[in-house]
């Protein structure tokens, strides 16, 4: 490792836009997708936000040169804008992808988590992910047989406490497992 683990939160502030900010490109991206345009007041609404947080961020947006409006108020990404949303977009397919069809995760905690997680991620390690998911879903036969070995496997953790979900002393007390992450 390169840098004292100590230093490692600080990549946090490296990311392109923060969770928020990532939100508010998607909103507008899926708005002009669905609609053909978006406003201030359709991506607060979209966000179950009041207009004034919505115009906050995306005046900030605006200022990084994300998001532009025009003269008769209408918001459009960028070329830059529509680059983050596609990213974010594909890595959120992608997570839930990963946590459904290889985790066993039920679908609204996989979208859940996946949005928790694809603005966090690196592009390099989406790669990967992406690498992984398609060996995974190949019709090799080592594949097909891990992953009956992964059903057995999971299958029989879940018969031996099927009340409450399996923890590993590394992932800490039920209490402590859905905390967040300003608590």
């Amino acid at each position: 490792m390169d840098r004292p683990p100590a230093d490692i939160w600080k990549e946090f502030e490296r990311n392109v836009v923060s969770h928020s900010a990532a939100h508010h490109i998607v909103a507008i991206a899926e708005l002009l997708e669905s609609r053909g345009y978006a406003r201030v007041s359709d991506v607060a609404k979209t966000l179950n936000i009041t207009r004034g947080s919505a115009s906050l961020t995306l005046k900030a947006l605006k200022q990084r040169g994300f998001v532009e409006e025009d003269e008769n108020r209408f918001l459009r990404l960028s070329e830059v804008g529509e680059s983050i949303a596609r990213a974010i977009l594909g890595k959120r397919v992608l997570i839930r992808r990963f946590f459904t069809n290889v985790l066993g995760v039920p679908e609204k905690t996989a979208e859940v988590d996946s949005c928790k997680i694809e603005h966090l991620v690196g592009t390099g390690t989406m790669r990967r992910l992406d690498h992984y998911l398609r060996f995974l879903e190949s019709q090799d036969r080592a594949v097909q047989s891990f992953k009956e070995a992964w059903r057995s496997f999971s299958a029989s953790i879940e018969e031996d406490a099927p009340e409450a979900p399996a923890r590993s002393p590394a992932m800490g007390t039920d209490a402590q497992a859905d905390l967040p992450i300003d608590a």
